[in-house]
């Protein structure tokens, strides 16, 4: 899944940011409203964790534009402020949901994960195919009895080929879902996972190239 985290307390942006790549998340970060709207005019994220008191551009602009041009994101707000009046006027702006700080971590990537879910088609929530089994909530991948010793990247890989049911997904989709903008696009990133991945994964193989295409399982 791909995040923006928008937040003017650089060290706080920087520490979820990491905290969400741990799980697995491409994530990326601006320190300003303006920057946010920048970067959503190019990149489509399934996720904006957006500080509702940004300074310059207020976090409620950045909604309201983001609702206005029909931005597949959704919007968790966080706000130092956690009244029931504030959380209704956030929700009203057009936010998928509300955090107040100070937030756990382990809430906030439960929330994140909660609201991306309502923009892609249902899936089940452990994924299998044959001996294969992967939990996303749990972040355990087992094949034949046996937990898959995988990097973040590797689990967020395969659990998107997974999620494909099948599908052809190309190199661009992975690293456009998968890594963020500070990944070279024109490295073999891709190339280089997949091959840790089918080692890792033992046979009978289970990751199959498209030539010209790209990979599924």
């Amino acid at each position: 899944m791909r995040v923006l985290v928008v937040e003017d307390q650089r060290q706080l942006a920087d520490s979820v940011a990491r905290v969400l790549r741990r799980e697995g998340m491409a994530v990326d970060v601006a320190y300003d409203g303006a920057a946010a709207l920048e970067r959503t005019d190019v990149v489509e994220y399934d996720v904006v964790v957006l500080d509702r008191d940004l300074p310059g551009v207020h976090g409620d602009d950045v909604c309201r534009a983001l609702v206005a041009r029909e931005a597949p994101s959704r919007v968790l707000m966080l706000t130092a402020s956690g009244t029931v009046a504030q959380r209704v006027e956030g929700l009203g702006l057009g936010a998928d949901d509300y955090l107040p700080k100070p937030f756990a971590y382990a809430e906030l990537v439960a929330r994140i994960r909660a609201v991306a879910r309502r923009n892609r088609p249902a899936t089940p929530p452990v994924l299998t195919h044959g001996d294969l089994r992967l939990d996303p909530a749990q972040r355990v991948a087992v094949r034949a009895g046996a937990r898959l010793p995988l990097t973040p990247k590797e689990f967020a890989v395969l659990e998107h080929l997974l999620a494909g049911q099948g599908r052809v997904v190309s190199a661009e989709e992975l690293l456009d879902r998968v890594w963020d903008e500070a990944t070279d696009p024109f490295t073999t990133t891709v190339k280089a996972t997949i091959n840790r991945l089918r080692t890792k994964l033992g046979d009978p193989p289970l990751i199959e190239t498209v030539a010209r295409a790209g990979y599924r399982i």
